[in-house]
C-alpha cells in the first residue's frame, strides 16, 4: 500500500498525485535495465479527495466538474471509450464521448509518457496558464496544445526536470508544476491575490496494481478573543450575509450576518471581498463618533508582528495597494441605531510572501485596526479627508484618552484538493 499526502499551500493549490502502473509487455527501457513493462494506453488516476472544512474551487460534485462549454471540450482517452472506463482515467462522459474536466488531469501512458489537462478553472482566481512551468527548463516541456479553456501537456516520464527514484522493485518517476505570481511590496511586507498553482505528480511502474489514498486534515487552532481590552470595548466582525433577492446589492447584504468565534478561521479565496466592520459596544451616545486609524493585516495574532500590510491609513485606504480597501457608508436602521458607532471596510483577500525566497507564506491572516472615539465640533467633522493629500501627519502623536486596538480571528487562503 502507498500513502499520497495532500498538503495546501495558504495561496494555492499544492497537490500530490500517484499513478500506479500494472501489466506484461515490454516496448522499451526507460532507465538502465528497468524495462516498462506496459502499452500505450492510459492508466487509471487515484485522485485525491477533499474533507473537513477544505472545498474543492472548480468542482462542486461531478455535475461542476464536467460542466464543460462544447466550444472547448478536449476529447479524453482512446475513442469509443464509455462511461466506465471514462470516469475510472478522471474523465467526464456525456452519453456520446469523453472528455476532460475543468480540473487538473494527470495521466501516465503505458508507453513511458506523462499526459497533464490543466484547466483556467483549477483555481479561484483563475489560472494564467501562461504561468505554469515544470521543473525541466529543456526539452518538450511547454503545452503540446492549448485552447481558451485548458492547457495539454505530454512528455516522456524521463524528460522535464523529472525525478527518478527506486523503491525496491518499483521505479518512480516525480516531476512538479508551477505557476508564477505578482508581487506587492510594502514597506512592512509582501502580499500576493494571485492563484500560486504547485502540482507534484508522479508514475510508478511495477509489476502489481495495488494502489491507496490517504488523506491527513490537520485542525485549525482556535481564533483569539475579538476584543482587545481597554476603556473603549470595541468589536471586529467580518460579515457573511449573502444576497437571498433580486437586485439586492451584495456589499449591503454582506452585514447582515456576521461570522462567529467559532466559525474562524474564516476560509476564503485569493481576491475574494472580506466585509469588515468595527462598532462600538455599549455605548448610546448619539454624539460620539468611531474612528479608524490604521488598519493593518499581519500572519500572526499579533498586531505588532512582521509581516504586516496596511489597508487603511490615517482612516483612508493605503495608496500603494493595487486592490485598494473601500470604505462602506453605514446607514441607520434597527440593527444599527447610531451609525457613528460603526465603521465598515472591504478588502480584497490576499497571502503573504516571504520577502527572501519571494514563496507564499503558509499562514493565515489577521486584521487589527486602530480606534479611537470623536466628539465632533464646528471644526472637526471626525471623519477622514480621503479625496485630498494631508499636508503633514505628526509621526507620533498621543493616543486620544478613548482609544483601543481591536483584532479579528484568522482568515485563510480556500484548501482544495
Amino acid at each position: 500500500m502507498a500513502r499520497v499526502w495532500v498538503t495546501i499551500a495558504l495561496v494555492g493549490l499544492c497537490v500530490f498525485l500517484t499513478c500506479w502502473c500494472s501489466e506484461a509487455a515490454s516496448t522499451g527501457s526507460l532507465q538502465g535495465s528497468k524495462q516498462l513493462l506496459l502499452n500505450s494506453q492510459l492508466l487509471q488516476l487515484h485522485v485525491p479527495q477533499v474533507y473537513g472544512q477544505q472545498q474543492q474551487l472548480t468542482t462542486n460534485g461531478p455535475s461542476q466538474k464536467c460542466n464543460v462549454d462544447g466550444s472547448v471540450k478536449i476529447a479524453c482517452g482512446e475513442p469509443g471509450l464509455n462511461a466506465t472506463h471514462c470516469e475510472a482515467i478522471n474523465c467526464c462522459f456525456d452519453g456520446q464521448y469523453c472528455y476532460y474536466g475543468r480540473t487538473v488531469t494527470v495521466q501516465c501512458t503505458r508507453d513511458g509518457q506523462f499526459v497533464l489537462v490543466v484547466a483556467k478553472d483549477a483555481t479561484l482566481p483563475r489560472l494564467s496558464l501562461d504561468s505554469v512551468s515544470l521543473l525541466g527548463e529543456n526539452g518538450p516541456c511547454g503545452p503540446v496544445d492549448s485552447n481558451a479553456a485548458f492547457a495539454i501537456y505530454q512528455f516522456p516520464v524521463t524528460a522535464c526536470g523529472t525525478h527518478v527514484m527506486e523503491l525496491g522493485a518499483h521505479l518512480v518517476y516525480e516531476n512538479k508544476m508551477t505557476s508564477s505570481y505578482e508581487v506587492g511590496m510594502g514597506p512592512l511586507g509582501a502580499i500576493t491575490r494571485d492563484s500560486y498553482y504547485e502540482l507534484y505528480f508522479q508514475c510508478r511502474y511495477y509489476a502489481m496494481s495495488i494502489g491507496a489514498l490517504t488523506i491527513r486534515h490537520y485542525a485549525n487552532d482556535p481564533p483569539l478573543p475579538v476584543v482587545a481590552p481597554g476603556p473603549l470595548r470595541v468589536e471586529l466582525r467580518i460579515g457573511n450575509g449573502q444576497c437571498a433577492t433580486k437586485g439586492c446589492v451584495e456589499v449591503q447584504a454582506a452585514y447582515t450576518s456576521y461570522y462567529k468565534d467559532t466559525d474562524y478561521p474564516v476560509v476564503k479565496v485569493l481576491r475574494e471581498p472580506v466585509y469588515v466592520e468595527v462598532r462600538i459596544l455599549e455605548r448610546s451616545d448619539p454624539n460620539i463618533v468611531l474612528t479608524l486609524g490604521h488598519c493593518w493585516a499581519t500572519s500572526s495574532p499579533n498586531p505588532f508582528s512582521v509581516p504586516q500590510w496596511d489597508l487603511l491609513v490615517n482612516g483612508c485606504p493605503y495608496k500603494d495597494d493595487r486592490y485598494l480597501t473601500t470604505l462602506v457608508p453605514v446607514e441607520r436602521s434597527p440593527a444599527v441605531p447610531f451609525p457613528t458607532h460603526y465603521k465598515r471596510f472591504v478588502l480584497k483577500m490576499f497571502a503573504f510572501v516571504d520577502t527572501t525566497s519571494m514563496a507564499p507564506l503558509h499562514n493565515q491572516v489577521y486584521i487589527h485596526c486602530s480606534t479611537a472615539v470623536c466628539h465632533p465640533s464646528a471644526t472637526e467633522t471626525c471623519e477622514p479627508s480621503c479625496s485630498r493629500q494631508r499636508r503633514h501627519v505628526p509621526e507620533e502623536r498621543e493616543a486620544p484618552p478613548e482609544s483601543a486596538v481591536v483584532s479579528s480571528g484568522g482568515v485563510v487562503f480556500i484548501e482544495m484538493a
